[in-house]
């Protein structure tokens, strides 16, 4: 969804960085203003996407993540078993809930970004058929990943979003701040 990131202060990389992952989270958590936790777990394509599911996903990858480059255990690391719970709320999960959780992953990223001595330093990836052996990335690499996945599913929002009451980037940026578009 279309929003004007705001500039970071010259020479603040990691802040800059940080806005743009949060302006693709924000194109996703707006995608669910208005709708019902019934609409929002809808999936009016044959994708088996939703919009509440979506928000889970994120959250729980961008908390993966951070926990790889962390170099801690995941809490809520899935399985095979499991990854089809990741797209999906179960038992009572709701979406204020998600929201507030994602949100907590949000500030512990930027908090932990902001610590890391240098956005060059690196942690390994698991092993992984994706990953290749013994590979590693920077925290620069991480926060492009970021706003890479992020951004991917913003789009995804977008569509399920627009397939369920017409209402596109713009009609929820402007309801969000009180507005009205067109």
């Amino acid at each position: 969804m279309v929003t004007h990131v705001p500039a970071e202060a010259p020479g603040d990389e990691r802040g800059a960085r940080i806005s743009f992952v949060e302006a693709q989270r924000g194109a996703v958590r707006r995608s669910v203003l208005g709708l019902t936790e019934e609409q929002a777990a809808s999936r009016p394509s044959a994708s088996g996407l939703s919009l509440s599911g979506l928000l889970k996903h994120l959250a729980e990858m961008e908390l993966n993540w951070l926990r790889m480059a962390q170099q801690r255990p995941n809490e809520r690391q899935r399985t095979e078993a499991t990854w089809g719970d990741s797209f999906r709320l179960v038992e009572d999960e709701t979406i204020p809930e998600v929201l507030a959780f994602w949100d907590g992953v949000a500030k512990e990223t930027a908090e932990f970004i902001a610590s890391v001595p240098s956005l060059d330093d690196t942690f390994p990836l698991p092993e992984a058929p994706w990953f290749p052996k013994d590979g590693a990335v920077s925290m620069r690499w991480l926060m492009l990943h970021l706003v890479e996945e992020v951004g991917r599913h913003a789009g995804h929002a977008d569509i399920i979003r627009e397939s369920l009451d017409g209402k596109g980037a713009f009609d929820l940026i402007a309801e969000e701040s009180g507005q009205s578009w067109g």
